[in-house]
């Protein structure tokens, strides 16, 4: 008798890891560099908040992803086998509480503009905070005028989740916000720099997967002792009862793959630009890519729940994506380039110069400056050959008027 209650928990989490990855590969692209002939945009139109730095990730980068995960798993491992799973889940709980803040606040902004359209957004006032010591810039924030109303609200998930009644903190809905904010910001700013990166990254967690679940029982302990927001849940019931108990996803299968998804819409963003900007996107990678994720994590849970044992998902997620790079690659003809291509960070230094004014003058901002706070008084230092050169014009000054 076909379980319809767990198929759903199947489908559900699915579609959850999906979106996510959808959500936060657009959310990694960045404005391009007009070419010559090109209409240059206006710099004032841009997004209103100061872009994160996003974290490129080389090849050297990701040879030591297995390393160093291995090393915090094992650690984990340890401590909850030999001091007990209450302190080290207390520690990780208040820092998932703070960091959650700041990403589900990103993540609802992210929404917001979605929602309305970005030409729509760039209507709204951009309104500037500053902190100044002396002449100089400390802090500046810059957000359009909803974000200010948007981004408190991101503290409520990580308030209810530390200081609700029992039954909140161990809400499905709240561990899902949660994780699916955390998966949306990585994806969107952490940047794989080429598929040589994306795939020794996948190759390397691949084999870092199979062992740690196969060959030893730190994954599983440490996943089933940690009461974290690092998993995806959803209810084995069509009526969302919890009876039944939660089919769980861990972020690293939805984050790692999603890291290499975003790479290919970027190199698809990058063959248009470079052939014909004004043509109708297409974007082969990018379809290839996140098909071969949702293939290989339907093929982990029919796995999974045929043989009624826990599956490492990068068992089958990582061939997949790296199988449909090249494959997508070949059909396209340009495996050549697309396996010499680095996604490099724009160069944005023209376009920061002044931009200048229909009467010559050159203009600097068109940012309403709401408030300045100065930290400290404004000191300037005059080199001491400055100062001679005063005194002695000065003496200079009152000879010739004596002489007169």
């Amino acid at each position: 008798m076909t379980d319809w209650d767990l198929l759903s928990s199947y489908a559900g989490l699915l579609t959850l890891a999906t979106c996510s990855i959808c959500a936060g590969s657009y959310g990694s692209l960045t404005a391009r560099k007009s070419k010559p002939g090109q209409p240059v945009a206006d710099k004032s139109t841009d997004d209103e908040e100061e872009e994160e730095i996003p974290e490129r990730l080389s090849s050297a980068d990701v040879y030591l992803f297995p390393i160093l995960g291995s090393a915090v798993l094992f650690g984990l491992y340890l401590v909850v086998k030999f001091y007990g799973e209450e302190w080290i889940n207390w520690l990780l709980q208040w820092y998932f509480t703070v960091t959650g803040v700041g990403s589900v606040s990103k993540s609802l902004v992210s929404l917001a503009k979605f929602t309305l359209g970005a030409q729509r957004w760039k209507k709204f006032d951009k309104l500037q905070i500053l902190f100044l010591k002396g002449p100089k810039e400390v802090i500046s924030i810059s957000m359009r005028t909803p974000s200010w109303y948007i981004a408190p609200l991101g503290a409520i998930p990580s308030i209810l989740y530390t200081f609700g009644p029992s039954t909140t903190r161990k809400s499905a809905l709240l561990t899902d916000v949660l994780a699916l904010s955390f998966s949306h910001n990585a994806i969107s700013l952490l940047k794989l720099d080429s598929f040589k990166a994306g795939c020794a990254l996948l190759s390397g967690l691949f084999l870092y997967d199979v062992w740690w679940v196969f060959g030893t029982e730190v994954m599983v302990k440490v996943a089933t002792s940690l009461d974290i927001p690092i998993k995806v849940l959803w209810p084995k019931s069509l009526s969302f009862a919890t009876t039944r108990g939660f089919t769980m996803l861990g972020l690293g299968d939805i984050v790692i793959p999603g890291l290499f998804v975003a790479l290919a819409l970027r190199y698809d963003h990058h063959r248009h630009s470079e052939a014909s900007p004004r043509s109708r996107l297409k974007t082969p990678y990018f379809n290839s890519a996140l098909f071969a994720y949702v293939a290989g994590l339907f093929t982990t849970m029919f796995v999974m729940h045929y043989f009624r044992v826990a599956q490492p998902a990068l068992l089958y997620l990582s061939p997949a994506g790296i199988i449909s790079f090249f494959v997508t690659a070949a059909v396209e003809g340009d495996l050549k380039q697309a396996w010499a291509w680095s996604d490099e960070p724009e160069d944005n230094s023209a376009s920061d110069a002044p931009k200048a004014a229909p009467n010559g003058n050159a203009v600097t901002s068109t940012t309403p400056v709401i408030n300045v706070a100065p930290i400290g008084p404004a000191t300037v230092d005059v080199p001491e050959d400055v100062e001679d050169e005063e005194v002695e014009g000065k003496e200079k000054k009152k000879a010739k008027r004596r002489k007169n």
